[in-house]
């Protein structure tokens, strides 16, 4: 199906300790992201990026970490987020660290319930309470359903964007304690690598898609560390034993032939650490294959 896709860049690290993230939406254009999606059949117009401000490199000495930058840089995807949806076009983010997802997300929700699938290796359900590293690329779930920073959560309207059981993670190996207790209070389902492991992806991923029967749209976010690091080397926060290249396409092809994804959004990319473009390759692969490349 042919859709009218707008891409918004997000280049920011402000989310997390490591640098480099912010060049993952440059990475994905330079590998021909725009002219192979238009070779798809889609309409493709790139909005560029947003604007971000100049993260000064030295040492972090606030413990809310850029929080402000993070909360301006998310109500303005929010904003070019829902313009493009209230358009009937498909908003495509490129990240950037997983925080941006708070405003891409509030997009996706702004309107009428949809459903929330979360691909990562991690939970991203830390509070400034829980989290070991207060870096804010481990929040964004959390915020979404009305918990943590005030102003993270009034990005978009205020409160809660989304119920928990509206929300699937996927590709989860590296969870804090009290995230993982967090996690199994919340509603939220999550499949986890042992599950994948035991059951197979394509259970997991149709399972995923039934809990959203009653949904008409699902958006779905795509940390790349998600993926196996054999796979996937240039990422922000790397954990062994993840998704492999064909459980991530089968993944990305299954959700699209549900015909209700809505909304993307792609992060954690970082070129510096990467090898031979390998990750941002892969990453357009993976959103060719969710917005209807086919083997045959």
């Amino acid at each position: 199906m042919a859709r009218n896709i707008c891409i918004i860049g997000a280049p920011m690290d402000f989310g997390q300790h490591h640098r480099g993230v912010d060049m993952g939406p440059a990475a994905m254009r330079y590998t021909g992201l725009v002219p192979r999606l238009r070779d798809l059949g889609h309409q493709v117009i790139d909005n560029g990026d947003i604007s971000v401000p100049t993260r000064d490199s030295g040492e972090i000495k606030s413990k809310k970490k850029y929080l402000k930058e993070i909360t301006t840089i998310c109500k303005q995807l929010h904003k070019a987020g829902k313009q493009v949806i209230d358009n009937g076009d498909f908003p495509l983010f490129l990240g950037g660290d997983h925080s941006i997802a708070v405003g891409t997300v509030a997009a996706a929700m702004d309107k009428d319930p949809a459903g929330l699938i979360w691909m990562d290796a991690h939970g991203d359900f830390n509070i400034p309470e829980t989290s070991p590293s207060g870096n804010i690329h481990g929040m964004p779930v959390a915020a979404l359903i009305g918990e943590g920073h005030e102003s993270l959560v009034k990005v978009g309207k205020p409160g809660s964007k989304i119920d928990p059981e509206n929300i699937v993670m996927i590709g989860q190996r590296d969870l804090d304690s009290a995230e993982k207790k967090r996690l199994k209070k919340s509603g939220i389902t999550v499949f986890t690598m042992r599950e994948i492991d035991e059951q197979g992806i394509s259970s997991v991923v149709n399972k995923a898609i039934m809990k959203f029967a009653h949904l008409k749209r699902i958006h779905l976010s795509v940390d790349m560390d998600a993926l196996d690091p054999v796979e996937a080397p240039g990422v922000g926060t790397p954990v062994p034993g993840g998704l492999s290249y064909r459980e991530a396409h089968l993944l990305m092809e299954t959700i699209a032939d549900s015909g209700k994804l809505s909304s993307m959004d792609l992060v954690e990319i970082n070129p510096i650490l990467d090898i031979a473009n390998k990750t941002a390759e892969l990453a357009v692969e993976l959103i060719l294959s969710a917005l209807g490349k086919r083997i045959l």
